[in-house]
């Protein structure tokens, strides 16, 4: 009775602070070892929790709350591999800076390395992959050991929410028995119950430090604000501010949220990737300055335009202290959280009349609009571009996309245009995996209706086991699944001018019929065939709960041929443009 008294009181220390400190979404995959945490954390009435049998796919799961809640996740499994299996989404939340606590069961010192089974080395697992670990001591009573647990917890969390966000791993050695009481409850939820509290400040910078980034600004006309992946809210009204007083278009990657509001996108470029794809116009268009926030943008066009001039003043802001410039081309790194830094700026500035620069960016972008939704209304073919277009029309305000790796990321860099519908863009660009992207959007669905999730058939049939959480926890997904019937994003690379081992290597088509995927699951499933079937399966789908899959088949090559095709038609209309405005 003596260890039971002490497992409880131990585990449920740490439990209640986590709780206290903001954690109440659990993610937990059955084990043994983990038993006394996971009933524990069944028993917190504050406590949502989730199973997830699949430990990858877990890990995922809570990646995906995390994300949409913008706040941390928690997420158990018990000894052995099932940690090792936490490794994609560990490395996926690192380097996207999404807050995750991750609590791993142990073997206690006595049973490691002497033949146990279920016993790894975890200690320090998940190596600079997570912002900090802490092995916690095997389970006793004693009120110091109680105040360690305690300030352990609050600490994990503060590490995992500071700026840049990401993931802790905190390690529990457990000996049997491993069952808890739960009667009476071993929790303490009195109001005003005492808890270490923790403040999360952000950097700023002086009035002076403004005035030295204001100072080389001045009299550069041609300059860009280019936002990358960020989601703070708040920040899209900031930078459209700084934006009017430097007279600037704002460059906004699809996962910078600019692109979709209840604001003004007037001097919103969204279509810069393919203005880009044309070197001549891409060096009639070279900016002097560059002020660049968030991730670097999905669009290799605009990358390599950065990359191929050192001459250009480019100041990267940062609010996570991080140092975000793999072009290795910055000339100014502030450590600055991002909408403060704006509305200082702003703040000093005094608000420019729109410039030749921004009119002739404006034109460009409402040319390109115009051309790639002229060409896309004519296809006919179940083009994987359209079907971005045509979602888009369909959806409600404040609905979430979730958008998969490869092809349907860059459809939307390339086809989601500026609307008013505050519709919010989420993605796994950390890592830029394939894997766990079914589990991640699933994790986002419990807080965001409706969901829509855009994926390939490779990254789906990569994580077909993650469905099964919409079954258990009856959640509400719609899966638009565009099948190429292979990698749809390597027709557009080099390796597909090497047709002698392309397709076993690259193209690897699997002809698969997923309707057994979603009915396994007890999911709604279709299949269309032309653009009326595409509408209206759709509009099933924003009516009917629970899982969803709206199977699109596509072509690789003729999509590579349409992409082409119209890239083409916009350079030229961007050049007769160009050229006329030149005479």
């Amino acid at each position: 009775m003596k260890h039971q008294e002490g497992l409880t009181t131990y585990l449920a220390s740490f439990i209640e602070e986590i709780v206290s400190s903001g954690v109440t979404e659990v993610v937990i995959s059955p084990g043994s070892r983990s038993t006394p945490i996971a009933m524990l954390l069944m028993e917190h009435p504050k406590v949502h929790t989730y199973i997830n049998i699949d430990e990858r796919s877990a890990a995922f799961f809570a990646l995906g709350l995390a994300k949409q809640m913008r706040r941390p996740a928690a997420v158990l499994c018990t000894s052995g591999t099932a940690a090792a299996n936490y490794f994609p989404a560990i490395a996926e939340a690192r380097i996207s800076r999404v807050p995750l606590i991750v609590l791993t069961a142990d073997r206690p010192h006595e049973l490691r390395e002497v033949g146990a089974p279920q016993a790894i080395d975890q200690l320090h697992l998940y190596g600079k992959h997570v912002k900090w670990f802490a092995e916690m001591p095997v389970p006793e009573i004693g009120e110091e050991v109680l105040r360690f647990v305690k300030a352990t917890a609050a600490r994990a969390v503060s590490h995992a929410e500071q700026a840049p966000a990401g993931p802790v791993h905190i390690n529990f050695p457990l000996r049997e028995p491993l069952i808890p009481r739960l009667e009476p409850s071993p929790f303490s939820l009195e109001e005003g119950a005492k808890r270490l509290n923790t403040v999360q400040g952000k950097l700023m910078l002086s009035e002076e430090e403004i005035k030295d980034l204001i100072e080389p600004l001045k009299g550069i006309e041609k300059g860009l604000i280019v936002c990358g992946v960020i989601d703070e809210p708040g920040f899209a009204e900031a930078v459209l501010m700084l934006s009017k007083k430097l007279g600037y278009p704002v460059l906004a990657d699809p996962l910078s949220q600019l692109r979709s509001g209840f604001f003004q996108g007037d001097d919103i470029i969204d279509n810069y990737d393919s203005i880009f794809k044309d070197a001549k116009i891409a060096a009639e268009l070279k900016p002097e300055a560059v002020i660049r926030f968030g991730g670097m943008p999905v669009s290799k066009p605009l990358t390599l335009l950065l990359k191929e001039h050192d001459d250009i003043l480019h100041i990267v802001v940062d609010g996570g202290n991080g140092w975000r410039d793999p072009l290795k081309m910055a000339t100014h790194m502030v450590n600055c959280d991002e909408k403060a830094f704006c509305m200082q700026m702003a703040g000093q500035l005094n608000e420019v009349k729109e410039s030749n620069w921004l009119h002739k960016w404006k034109e460009i972008n409402r040319i390109t609009t115009e051309t790639i939704i002229n060409i896309m209304e004519a296809e006919q073919n179940m083009d994987e571009g359209k079907v971005v277009m045509e979602l888009v029309k369909q959806l409600p305000e404040n609905s979430t996309v979730f958008v998969g790796n490869s092809m349907p990321i860059r459809d939307i860099d390339t086809f989601y245009h500026f609307n008013q519908k505050n519709i919010r863009i989420m993605a796994n660009r950390g890592a830029n995996g394939i894997d766990g992207v079914v589990s991640s959007a699933l994790g986002a669905s419990v807080y965001a209706e409706p969901l829509f999730l855009i994926i390939g058939d490779l990254s789906f049939f990569h994580d077909m086991n993650g469905l099964l959480a919409a079954k258990m926890h009856h959640l509400n997904i719609n899966i638009i699944l565009i099948n190429n019937n292979g990698g749809g994003i390597f027709s557009f690379l080099p390796q597909a001018k090497e047709p002698k081992h392309f397709e076993t290597l690259f193209g690897t088509p699997t002809d698969l019929n997923f309707e057994h995927a979603a009915r396994l699951y007890d999911g709604r499933y279709a299949k269309v065939q032309n653009w009326d079937d595409f509408h209206s399966a759709v509009s099933q789908a924003l009516e009917w709960k629970g899982l969803n899959v709206v199977e699109v088949p596509t072509n690789r090559n003729l999509n590579v041929q349409a992409h082409r095709k119209m890239w083409n038609q916009v350079s030229q209309e961007i050049s007769d443009y160009l050229n006329g405005d030149e005479a």
